[in-house]
């Protein structure tokens, strides 16, 4: 798949640049996709690494910390916090990534799956914010959280209403406590576009599918976890000590605007 394309020079700069040796992140839905991306990000550049997922994953690496939570019980986010001091002494950087959305047509979606929706997109992320928080004001170095958005919440989101509602919510919420939990805790967004992860089939179809769909993206391909995974990496790190209540674009410069095909006579 053409997002697998490993670019070397990209990959040496990985291994190098950025560094977290020290410090302890906290990757929500950090089993799998985009937020196990994250957390061997952080792995690989020296981090201590805990992550909560539903359900326990198949491997983890050595010296992680895992949790089982469902995030949307505030008891068991308190869970999730306090195992992670407990375990590594510190709270250094929240990564907001749990989060998803299953299709479903905007005119008959029930309450309940929409309530569900978000519950996990927002709600959850906000409460998890608030206890990593009270940890991050105690610590002389403070703290950073970075909220994993969406296109969907910036950009009509047909068949996940509810998910482009709350992801929209999600960056509203973030320019909030950056203003509220500072100066100690920086808090930023990053909103991500189109990535190939194990979902990435069920949504989009076999690998030429794929590939269709990345070639219309600016940059001819679907994002990798490890795109955001490097974003989230620089906006946890002194390179972004300046950087708060921002939303940054990691989507490739976006989707090809529909008029563009029209008039061409070629199909969107």
């Amino acid at each position: 798949m053409p997002n697998c394309r490993a670019d070397a020079k990209l990959r040496e700069m990985n291994d190098t640049d950025v560094r977290a040796d020290g410090k302890t992140v906290l990757v929500t839905g950090g089993c799998r996709g985009i937020g196990r991306g994250i957390a061997q990000r952080f792995a690989d550049a020296g981090a201590g690494v805990a992550i909560c997922c539903r359900h326990e994953p198949e491997s983890l690496p050595d010296g992680w910390l895992f949790v089982e939570a469902d995030i949307r019980e505030a008891e068991q986010v308190d869970t999730v916090v306090e195992r992670t001091v407990e375990r590594f002494g510190r709270l250094d950087v929240l990564i907001n990534n749990a989060g998803g959305s299953p299709p479903a047509d905007s005119a008959t979606a029930s309450p309940r799956f929409t309530a569900g929706i978000i519950a996990l997109n927002l709600t959850a992320a906000i409460v998890c914010a608030q206890r990593a928080n009270a940890v991050m004001q105690s610590q002389q170095e403070g703290g950073v959280i970075v909220n994993i958005a969406s296109v969907s919440g910036v950009r009509p989101s047909p068949e996940t209403l509810a998910y482009g509602a709350a992801k929209a919510g999600l960056l509203n919420a973030t320019q909030t406590m950056a203003v509220e939990f500072a100066p100690k805790v920086r808090v930023n967004a990053v909103v991500v576009g189109l990535v190939v992860t194990e979902q990435a089939r069920l949504w989009y179809g076999d690998d030429e599918a794929i590939a269709a769909v990345g070639a219309t993206v600016p940059l001819g391909r679907m994002a990798d976890p490890t795109d955001v995974a490097d974003v989230c990496l620089f906006l946890a790190s002194p390179l972004a000590r300046y950087v708060s209540g921002a939303q940054l674009l990691v989507h490739g410069g976006g989707e090809q605007p529909a008029y563009r095909d029209a008039a061409r006579g070629t199909s969107p």
